[in-house]
């Protein structure tokens, strides 16, 4: 540790608020299903996906030796590019959540390391084959896996439950829901958290602390899990009500489905080191299950300023992360005006989410109304044999009066 230098600690601990941010920004990636069907307290909800957050990010180092060995040329790169990185990932991850938008942290983050890797070493200290078949084929991929086994096993569900007691199977699925929900906690953690891990580990290798293609020392696995326990506990709430009430409305049935799905394909995507986004798995399996229900609608507008900013999270993470990596370049004034810059800009942020507070008590309330074309689709659209009658409503939401919140959907 003789070789920990001032910019390193500031990388280090830059890396850790990023992973706090990734944890209340991917919190509802676990449990906003959870939350908006009933089945966990929303306090209750956070607070076990926090600790299974923590234990997941023990269970494996493929996806942060994905970060730390395969993505850039680690022996090109200097501690202030991880840390212009960084404060890329990071403006993405306040800003999206601001207006709750579920964007992927990952993507944030990769998108950051490759802007400023390229500002300070070029376009060939990027290894583009690890880019495509570790990065980008996975996040066209696992929305439209997790999408299309949502929708089938939702449709599953319910034939199977055609003769059974609605009630009975109501509380059923919830419980499911439960078990689910903690088995995507635990996905996010062993993919999500090693992420930080994984960008530590390079700024450790380019600062001389550690030799090249070296693991995450245990120091940084356990202060990883922790920041994104913290970050998960205090909840996205934005996030969760756009995730559990913006995008489709969903039962018991469907969200068990859903989750189930995702948690399958991020497990998956972990142990083959693929650095995929568990935004775009929760969020295409979410739609598949809105989709797999008789009667299911999905918001596509919501949808669709999703898509917008799947797209533009490398490209913009990426700018902001060359932009940074090009000031630090006039040495040490020029890291303390980025780091400046990055504590007043989240100052900023955070003063204007105070103006309309959304939190765990009223998550689940949103006033957004379907459109004319889901609504009449809802109308005509017997729904599945078995649904309780009190369900029977719940298919056609009524339009609201009141203004749509900006917070509530994006």
């Amino acid at each position: 540790m003789e070789n920990f230098s001032l910019i390193l600690a500031i990388v280090v601990v830059t890396a850790l608020a990023f992973d706090f941010t990734n944890g209340f920004h991917d919190t509802a990636n676990a449990m906003a299903t959870t939350i908006s069907t009933g089945a966990l307290k929303p306090k209750v909800a956070v607070a076990m996906s926090a600790v299974l957050n923590l234990v997941g990010a023990f269970l494996s180092v493929e996806v942060a030796n994905t970060i730390s060995k395969g993505l850039v040329d680690e022996t090109g790169i200097r501690p202030e590019v991880i840390f212009a990185a960084l404060v890329g990932a990071i403006l993405w991850n306040l800003l999206t959540w601001l207006v709750g938008l579920p964007s992927s942290s990952s993507h944030a983050l990769m998108g950051g390391l490759i802007g400023a890797t390229i500002a300070s070493a070029g376009v060939g200290a990027v290894h583009g084959d690890v880019l495509v078949t570790k990065v980008l084929i996975p996040a066209i991929a696992a929305p439209l896996v997790a999408g299309i086994a949502a929708l089938l096993a939702t449709r599953l569900t319910y034939s199977l439950g055609k003769k059974a007691d609605g009630n009975a199977s109501k509380k059923g699925y919830r419980a499911g829901q439960i078990a689910s929900a903690g088995l995507v906690s635990l996905a996010h953690g062993t993919n999500d958290a090693q992420k930080t891990m994984g960008i530590i580990t390079l700024a450790l290798v380019a600062g001389g602390t550690l030799a090249p293609d070296s693991d995450p020392p245990l120091w940084v696995i356990l202060t990883a899990g922790l920041a994104i326990a913290l970050g998960t506990y205090l909840g996205g709430w934005r996030i969760i009500r756009t995730m559990g009430k913006g995008l489709t409305d969903l039962q018991p049935q469907q969200g068990f489905a859903a989750q189930t799905s995702a948690a399958t394909v991020i497990l998956a995507s972990s142990h083959l080191g693929f650095s995929l986004s568990t935004t775009h798995s929760v969020s295409g399996s979410v739609m598949g299950a809105g989709l797999g229900r008789k009667g299911g609608v999905v918001r596509w507008s919501t949808a669709t300023r999703m898509f917008v900013a799947w797209g533009l999270t490398l490209p913009a993470a990426a700018l902001v992360g060359a932009l940074a990596e090009y000031v630090t370049g006039f040495g040490a004034w020029g890291t303390a005006v980025v780091a400046v810059f990055l504590v007043a800009s989240s100052a900023v942020i955070w003063k204007i989410s105070r103006r309309e507070v959304i939190d765990h008590t009223n998550v689940v309330e949103t006033d957004e109304a379907p459109g004319v074309v889901t609504t009449a689709m809802a109308a005509v659209t017997p729904p599945p044999a078995g649904t309780p009658a009190e369900d029977l409503t719940a298919t056609i939401p009524a339009p609201s009066n009141e203004p749509a919140s900006s917070q509530a959907t994006v």
